[in-house]
């Protein structure tokens, strides 16, 4: 063992130290950092396919990269600590209430159907001008399509709570939205009857002061297995909401979280009768998959959607209880391979415009038209505008006809449209 030790330290003996300013020293070792992290970065955007796939399905190995998790985990041991966030949360307002229009007990209760896309973006989306008709169902409709919306992240995590705050991307506080009531708290204290039904993770938070429930399997056999349900559930479940509710006078807002077209098993978000753009990717391995395969997987996702948009159209428009709408807006978007970047979750001062371009589509029927004092045709018109998720907090207020201190008129995409 001794000598095995001593050839090694042979070589030791040979080694000259050279001695250095310290700026040279700190220079030269830039330069090295620098040139590694190029390099990294660049062999991460040649195999970003497989990566992002990689890190997508196993959640745990990004506290496994080094250095990377090293130098994370120090910046976060090394910042200030902040104060605990309350225990209760606080209150957006005190004096939400139904405006007087709204409360008059002439025209039928409002039902809002709120429905919260997953990983759906606006280049995919039939209405708004994508070459495949993606939401040919939608088409026939008489829905008011927003082809120019923009989302609050990239993620569920941040786009999610930020969506149902008061705040929007440019205006973000994480830790204001943790620690204060959402819209749904305002609709409530407004006196109306909110729900959220979830087909995802959870409502990271936005539902914890209002009627919750997450689909099960045991619910919906025929359409959950393996943990998942397909998001048709959602429609079966308004179904049998509306058949609890008969006789109520509440006005009520509903909101259902679809599992939508989550990456990357794109595969399993729809059943084998949507698999209409072939050959498909059959795998959670994006790397294996030519790029045709991994988007008509995708598109077959966003035809899905559309036909279960279509099916919660039917439902609400053939009930005769509520005056009804129906409000779909992705939370963020999803990358498909544009550039070598696939999924999402890039910061958004990078990220490109298919993470961050979303959906939204809205259908009203008549009785809600008429007792809100909308114009549909302004609406319509308006409706080609540049708006963001910052929009959807007083829009949903100016829908509901909710009169509060927190609502901003020059945020509802209604306001303007009201005779």
């Amino acid at each position: 063992m001794i000598v095995y030790a001593a050839i090694p330290s042979l070589f030791v003996i040979w080694v000259r130290i050279k001695r250095e300013s310290l700026l040279r020293s700190v220079l030269r070792r830039a330069v090295v950092v620098l040139a590694s992290t190029l390099v990294l970065s660049g062999f991460i955007l040649l195999t970003f396919q497989s990566v992002s796939a990689l890190m997508r399905t196993h959640h745990e190995l990004r506290f496994l990269v080094t250095p990377g998790n090293a130098i994370v985990s120090a910046v976060q041991a090394l910042a200030p600590a902040q104060a605990p966030l309350p225990d209760k949360k606080i209150p957006l307002e005190s004096d939400a209430k139904l405006a007087d229009a709204a409360s008059n007990g002439n025209s039928k209760p409002k039902l809002l159907v709120i429905v919260v896309g997953e990983t759906m973006r606006a280049a995919n989306w039939g209405l708004n001008g994508y070459e495949r008709q993606t939401t040919p169902k939608l088409n026939d409709r008489n829905v008011i399509n927003f082809p120019h919306v923009t989302s609050c992240g990239t993620s569920t995590a941040v786009s999610l709570p930020c969506m149902f705050s008061p705040l929007g991307h440019d205006d973000y506080d994480e830790r204001y939205i943790k620690s204060h009531e959402s819209l749904l708290d305002v609709l409530k204290h407004a006196g109306i009857d909110v729900e959220w039904i979830d087909n995802q993770s959870g409502c990271k938070g936005v539902c914890e002061g209002v009627k919750n429930e997450t689909l099960s399997q045991q619910g919906f056999p025929g359409l959950c297995a393996s943990g998942r349900c397909y998001d048709e559930a959602l429609a079966e479940r308004l179904k049998d909401e509306l058949k609890k509710t008969s006789g109520s006078n509440d006005d009520k807002v509903i909101v259902l979280h679809q599992l939508g077209n989550h990456g990357p098993s794109y595969y399993q978000r729809y059943p084998e009768a949507f698999s209409r753009f072939v050959p498909v990717c059959k795998t959670a391995d994006l790397n294996k998959c030519q790029k045709n395969e991994i988007v008509n997987a995708y598109d077959n996702g966003v035809l899905y959607t559309d036909s279960v948009l279509d099916s919660l159209i039917a439902a609400l428009k053939y009930q005769s209880q509520y005056s009804a709408a129906m409000l779909y807006v992705a939370d963020h978007g999803e990358s498909l391979g544009e550039n070598g970047v696939y999924l999402h979750g890039l910061p958004y001062s990078i990220a490109p415009k298919e993470q961050t371009h979303v959906p939204m589509t809205w259908w009203l029927d008549k009785g809600f038209i008429g007792s809100t004092g909308l114009d549909d045709d302004c609406l319509y018109k308006n409706a080609d505008g540049k708006y963001s998720h910052a929009n959807l907090f007083s829009s949903i207020l100016g829908l509901m006809q909710v009169a509060t201190s927190v609502y901003k008129p020059d945020q509802d995409i209604t306001s303007a449209c009201r005779t």
